[in-house]
């Protein structure tokens, strides 16, 4: 039995007069058995389409996570107040007052050791209801600083922010959380109006746009106000003057429940640290740890590097990529033993057929470019349907499921040139049958 021909040989055998024949032939071939073919092409199909839309979902969700992450800054600290779990369940036994986290001396210690600090945004959250009329809100109440919309990323749908002077003066303004705003005044502009926070009227001076969780830090109140990222909720919420949080609220926050009741002390529920570069970052978060660990003598704090949280993202969307793949190329591994399968199937069905065609002096190379011809064609079909189902779905899948999928040049590209590739590899073992089968035993196939 002679070898398979060479690349040259088959190179030869692809003139452009002798391909066309080929190829015409090829479709004829495959359109005979057209429902077969039809059903052989479905792996294919599936398995493209597959890929494309899987890492389109992977690739929208793992920018959806990332720009969350860079919202909060990449020169950005972002420290935490979190309730020690001894004191959890003391709080549950003892009607005390529990006192925990970040304090104003912390900050005072961090800015006094670390030079390249640029600024620092302490923050006070409280968990109350804010009301307009008949509508109420739970939400959180985020006392912070007038430059909190640049440090976080956050930008202004109407109004403004809160300024200096009405920070210092304690004033009773705020700006509602696009949520708080659309719950709040669902009919009329809020920018103007006002609501009332606890016993006191607030007038609303603007409104952010949707903001993310990761937007929000993280942090919201646990029991009445006091931080804790373990519990943490997204709840709407509704900025006021630092101030203005410290003189309606107090440091001392109670919750009452069927007949006791929880109080903690907390100074600031969380704090922002901007440093002046990146390469500052994680060398100042070390910092800022030990200078908490000396000053804290339980793990009453958190310390969260959104740069870190940015590399983890992208090393978890790359391995998220390689899985989907990999569950990907099982569809197109399945589709080309398929096509394997059909393609032996017609080499025996068209034995008498290739015993002819050698007999009329077909060339074994003839023969091979022959079949890998009709492989190709296969997973070519597919692969165009494919691309055409795997750029779809995605989209569909953002209409209908709100989901933002992405679809990256590269993907459907290297989709399609996989599955030529597929038909050109599950293809060459049955054209090598059929062009060394025996001319003589061909004939006398029935």
């Amino acid at each position: 039995m002679s070898a398979l021909p060479s690349a040259r040989q088959l190179y030869r055998a692809l003139t452009p007069a002798r391909l066309k024949r080929t190829v015409q032939l090829g479709f004829k071939s495959l359109w005979v058995h057209r429902l077969r073919s039809l059903l052989t092409v479905l792996g294919i199909v599936f398995g493209v389409c597959s890929v494309i839309a899987m890492l389109a979902v992977g690739e929208g969700a793992s920018y959806e996570a990332q720009e969350q992450i860079r919202r909060l800054g990449s020169t950005n600290i972002i420290l935490q107040s979190l309730k020690p779990l001894e004191d959890e369940s003391i709080s549950r036994e003892q009607s005390h007052v529990l006192e925990y986290g970040l304090t104003y001396k912390d900050m005072t210690r961090i800015a006094a050791s670390i030079p390249g600090i640029r600024l620092m945004m302490p923050g006070r959250i409280i968990q109350t209801f804010v009301w307009n009329g008949p509508y109420r809100v739970d939400a959180e109440i985020m006392g912070t600083l007038p430059f909190f919309p640049e440090i976080r990323g956050l930008r202004l749908a109407s109004g403004r922010f809160f300024s200096d002077i009405e920070t210092e003066t304690a004033a009773n303004v705020c700006i509602l959380g696009a949520a708080a705003a659309e719950r709040l005044f669902p009919i009329d502009a809020p920018v103007g109006r006002s609501v009332r926070i606890g016993s006191d009227y607030y007038r609303v001076v603007g409104v952010i746009e949707a903001e993310s969780a990761a937007s929000m830090g993280g942090a919201t109140a646990s029991g009445n106000g006091a931080g804790d990222a373990r519990q943490a909720v997204a709840r709407p919420r509704v900025y006021i003057p630092l101030g203005a949080a410290k003189a309606r609220f107090g440091e001392v926050l109670m919750k009452r429940s069927a007949g006791s009741f929880e109080a903690e002390r907390v100074q600031l529920h969380e704090a922002t640290v901007q440093v002046a570069s990146v390469e500052d970052v994680e060398e100042t978060a070390r910092i800022i740890g030990d200078i908490l660990r000396e000053t804290h003598k339980k793990r009453d704090y958190a310390v969260i590097v959104p740069l870190e949280l940015l590399r983890q993202a992208e090393q978890t969307k790359r391995i998220f990529n390689v899985v989907l793949g990999a569950i990907a190329a099982i569809s197109l591994l399945v589709g080309g033993i398929g096509i394997m399968n059909i393609m032996l199937a017609s080499v025996t069905e068209r034995t008498r057929e290739i015993g002819i065609r050698r007999a009329l002096g077909a060339r074994k190379r003839d023969i091979t470019v022959q079949f890998l011809v009709e492989t190709v064609i296969l997973s070519g079909a597919g692969g165009i349907i494919g691309v055409a189902l795997g750029v779809v779905i995605p989209f569909l899948i953002t209409v209908f499921a709100g989901m933002q999928t992405i679809i990256t040049p590269w993907a459907p590209l290297v989709a399609f040139s996989i599955s030529g590739l597929v038909g050109v590899v599950f293809g060459i073992y049955p054209a090598r049958r059929a062009a060394n089968m025996d001319p003589v035993e061909a004939l006398r196939h029935e």
